[in-house]
């Protein structure tokens, strides 16, 4: 769970992943901002929030209440086929895991945006993803 200050670390270093993936936009750190940074590439568009957790092989589920504040800020963005909402978790050590929101889910996603193959998911009435 991430607590106080951003973690000003994590988002330096997931510029670089992000850049990977396509022309990135910056957006200057506030409490009220809904996300960090956007990916622009072909499709999708990604909104992307960076968050420091200390947990980071715990499962899913976890993370959607630990991150339940992040996640309600990414979706109060419009849902769209072309509009990826992601929330990106890095580790102390510099462990990565990505994932996307959707409508009525929470799945993890790869370094390249896509999804895992059996990939962990979790469903939004499970664990109300987006509730505050």
């Amino acid at each position: 769970m991430s607590r106080g200050r951003p973690s000003y670390r994590a988002l330096s270093d997931a510029l670089p992943i992000a850049r990977r993936r396509g022309t990135t936009q910056l957006v200057r750190r506030a409490p009220e901002n809904l996300y960090d940074f956007t990916i622009v590439s072909a499709i999708p568009l990604a909104f992307v929030r960076v968050s420091y957790c200390t947990r980071i092989h715990a499962p899913v589920a976890e993370f959607v209440n630990d991150f339940r504040e992040e996640l309600f800020m990414l979706g109060r963005i419009p849902t769209h086929t072309t509009i990826s909402r992601e929330l990106w978790l890095r580790s102390r050590h510099g462990t990565w895991r990505f994932f996307r929101l959707t409508a009525d889910s929470l799945a993890e996603l790869g370094q390249d945006g896509m999804l895992l193959s059996g990939g962990n998911a979790v469903s939004q009435k499970t664990c109300a993803v987006g509730e505050k």
